[in-house]
């Protein structure tokens, strides 16, 4: 279900802009275009993020919400064109349906890029060390090929998976360049991988039902209904016996999953509010540079491997950065 008001009191936090532009009276106003249901630790820390650059809260700036989860392609962008008619100065957009939602909003209203995946590849910016264009911000990931070290890692814990079933919304930009790196890795990991496109609810209670008969892993990949419903799906696994991998360590921590390879989410968001700052304060999009993630973390759900029967490597346990007992 979309969220179309985000604008509430006590839902909404209203954060002053710099002494100089709070000088002139004039309300600067942040559209957040987000890919899930609702604020999270995410949408909390950047808001921190904005306070530690000199962002008082109660003063002259708003922060605008629009809530994704789930939302199809055109009801993604009604969202971000709303956000845009409400008068936002600058726009946060976190995922790429969200991302290409903003740009097709406007060509002139700042665009910072919490999270995206493959962003020159997406069509969102001309390079990474240079946007051209009115966006900036930050990558998920720091290439394609990635997502084949994650199949490394789900078949170093679970070594008898023989099958992975990559569930994925064909409508978030980008995710389909992953592809080609999925299936090579999987073939040097003695691995079956297929794809299951989620684009409604009963597409993704299909693939799920696929992946009980054949015994598949799920690799619970990026998109607004998949995050959404990311808690069933893991339960879902748990139930069935079957492991589950994600890019997103959230997913490990909160939902259950298995195991997640991913950067820190909370520190991009952190980083979006300093791009937020410094745009607000004179600097061009197209001279911030993309920025990529230099760590990522590896999180290891122990009680969903003891459920699952599953013996994790001591080698692998003392790499993780964080073991959920």
């Amino acid at each position: 279900m979309i969220s179309r008001r985000g604008f509430v009191v006590g839902s909404v936090t209203l954060l002053a802009v710099p002494r100089a532009a709070g000088a002139q009276g004039r309300i600067v106003k942040i559209g957040y275009l987000g890919a899930s249901g609702g604020p999270s630790s995410t949408t909390r820390v950047f808001r921190e993020g904005l306070r530690e650059l000199g962002w008082v809260e109660g003063q002259s700036t708003a922060i605008e919400y629009r809530w994704l989860a789930g939302s199809n392609t055109q009801e993604a962008a009604a969202l971000a064109k709303e956000l845009i008619q409400l008068g936002a100065d600058i726009l946060v957009a976190s995922g790429n349906k969200a991302v290409q939602s903003a740009k097709g909003a406007t060509t002139s209203v700042p665009i910072v890029i919490a999270y995206s995946n493959d962003p020159v590849g997406s069509g969102f910016v001309t390079s990474l060390a240079r946007p051209n264009q009115n966006v900036t911000g930050l990558t998920w990931d720091a290439g394609l090929e990635i997502g084949g070290k994650r199949l490394e890692l789900l078949k170093q814990v679970a070594p008898a998976v023989s099958r992975v079933m990559n569930i994925w919304d064909p409508g978030d930009p980008g995710l389909a360049r992953y592809w080609p790196g999925v299936t090579r890795a999987a073939g040097d990991l003695g691995l079956v991988a297929e794809s299951a496109e989620v684009r409604s609810l009963d597409d993704l209670q299909n693939a799920l039902a696929n992946a009980r008969q054949t015994r598949a892993a799920i690799f619970i990949w990026a998109g607004a209904l998949l995050n959404t419903h990311s808690k069933a799906i893991c339960d879902f696994a748990l139930k069935h016996q079957l492991p589950t991998l994600s890019p997103n360590n959230f997913l490990v921590l909160k939902d259950g999953c298995l195991i997640g390879y991913a950067p820190n989410a909370e520190d991009l968001s952190r980083r979006a509010a300093i791009y937020v700052d410094k745009i607000l304060k004179g600097a061009k999009p197209s001279d911030l540079p993309i920025e990529q993630p230099s760590k990522f973390e590896l999180v290891i759900n122990m009680k969903t491997a003891k459920a699952l029967g599953l013996t994790i490597p001591p080698s692998l346990l003392l790499r993780a950065d964080q073991v959920i007992e």
